[in-house]
């Protein structure tokens, strides 16, 4: 059984100008390196051609992906749902995505992005991947960060990566010694 660090893969949802995911990402990203137990690849969806048809076969993000052993999407809340670039990116891969734990910070008003969350959950079940239970909601995430890009009052926050950190860090290395003894398929 390997002891290696967990192959992480955060990905920034959002690409819509003046977006606030870089900044939460960035301190998402230093919870996950401070836990000591991840090699984080960090993955902006705005940097990717991904196109809604698919008609470009697989970009060249898929060896990103198909590298992580673990995933944590950071997506804003657009309409009660997710970034249509988000979902292109998610369509655009299938087999990178099996087998591997999936987490999810999320942002937004009121809600905190947790119905884009939802609706996450569902379509990356279908992917066979496997929802971590606890995520990082940021309601009212505009006053969250100061100018610096720090987070006001971490308490919380802090607390529940912990969590869903612990949760990734379990069922990463789970399914990756698993999948050591018997390939998975689907």
């Amino acid at each position: 059984m390997s002891q290696s660090p967990i192959r992480l893969a955060v990905i920034i949802g959002s690409t819509r100008e003046g977006r606030i995911s870089p900044t939460v990402a960035r301190w998402f990203v230093a919870q996950a390196e401070q836990a000591g137990r991840f090699e984080v690849d960090l993955i902006d969806v705005a940097d990717i051609d991904v196109r809604p048809d698919m008609s470009g076969g697989p970009t060249a993000v898929a060896d990103r992906l198909d590298a992580a052993e673990a995933f944590v999407v950071v997506t804003p809340e657009y309409n009660h749902s997710f970034p249509g670039p988000l979902k292109s990116l998610i369509d655009a891969h299938k087999p990178e995505w099996r087998a591997k734990p999936v987490g999810f910070v999320s942002y937004g008003g009121v809600s905190g992005g947790l119905r884009a969350v939802e609706q996450l959950r569902l379509v990356f079940t279908e992917l066979h991947t496997v929802s971590v239970r606890e995520c990082v909601s940021f309601h009212g995430v505009w006053s969250r960060f100061d100018a610096e890009g720090a987070l006001q009052d971490p308490t919380a926050a802090e607390g529940a990566a912990k969590v869903m950190l612990d949760q990734l860090a379990w069922w990463g290395k789970a399914l990756r010694d698993a999948k050591a003894l018997v390939p998975y398929g689907s």
